[in-house]
This record gives structure tokens, sequence and C-alpha cells, in this order.
């Protein structure tokens, strides 16, 4: 189909008042491999931090249930390590 086929074929449904459905693609994300890298361990870090949260706010009863023992596990992660990771950005720009 060519393109003044689309178009006629448009023009006619909006002339006939059909509604017209129109999907967009989501935008390409255009942050380099080593942003996305940064960004996903500062959410890491972030989502750590409010696990942490929760588990302080664990009422006494729950401390030893099973809700606990993951949240124990969450903040326990060190993270740091991958906060030290600097990817290389690559083709020579390193």
């Amino acid at each position: 189909m060519t393109a003044a086929e689309r178009q006629a074929r448009f023009r006619a449904a909006r002339a006939a008042g059909a509604p017209v459905n129109r999907t967009r693609r989501p935008a390409a994300d255009r942050r380099t491999r080593a942003r996305r890298w940064h960004d996903a361990v500062a959410e890491l870090a972030e989502l750590q931090a409010q696990y942490a949260a929760w588990l302080d706010a664990l009422p006494n009863n729950q401390h030893d249930g099973a809700t606990a023992e993951v949240l124990r596990a969450i903040c326990d992660l060190d993270l740091g390590d991958l906060q030290a990771i600097d990817p290389p950005r690559g083709f020579g720009r390193d």
C-alpha cells in the first residue's frame, strides 16, 4: 500500500466520521549503556533503602517471619561493588 492510498483511506474515514485509532511507539531509550548501568544501580540502592525502611517498620511479632527474612536478605546485599563498577564506553573511548 502506498502512502497516497493510506492518505486517501485516512481522509475517507475522517469524512465518514469513523473514529481513528492512532498508536505511537514508545520513545527510544537514548541513554548510553553506561548511563543505563548507573541508573539501574541507583534504582537498586533506592529500592534497598525502601526495603530497609519496611523492615524497620515491621511490628515486633513479625521480625521472625518469612517477610522479615527476605527483607533482611535484600538489606544485607552489598551494592558497593556494583556502584564501584564503571562500565566500558567501547569503541576506543575508554
